[in-house]
């Protein structure tokens, strides 16, 4: 990217960027995805389960934390192999720290979803 880019140039190319990545996400990252596949599953049942707009954004927002989450883990490997593939402590310390990130994600989406459909249908 040309340094000094403003304005609509800059939101051009940073979209171009970050459409990039999530295209290589996708091709590289098999985690991502089996999450964008279950996101995919999940998403059309969130208007169903969910009862106005704070439970669909819960909903929906949780599907989406978790792709976030993935594709900043996905970020921090990447680079910690780029810089080397002998083990490391710190190098190791990164990726389990990133990887606890990604299995809080999901967590909190399996509590979203779980207590919101608990609460359509067992209330």
């Amino acid at each position: 990217m040309k340094r000094g880019h403003t304005g609509w140039r800059h939101l051009i190319n940073s979209t171009g960027y970050s459409l990039k990545g999530l295209e290589l996400a996708f091709r590289h990252e098999a985690a991502f995805r089996q999450e964008l596949a279950l996101c995919v599953i999940l998403l059309p049942l969130a208007w169903w389960i969910g009862e106005g707009p704070v439970e669909w954004i819960l909903l929906l927002g949780s599907c989406l934390l978790v792709l976030i989450v993935e594709l900043l883990n996905s970020a921090i490997e990447s680079v910690v192999d780029r810089i080397g593939t002998e083990h490391h402590e710190l190098s190791g310390r990164a990726k389990d720290i990133s990887s606890a990130a990604v299995m809080l994600s999901l967590l909190l989406a399996g509590l979203a979803w779980g207590l919101l459909t608990w609460q359509k249908f067992l209330s």
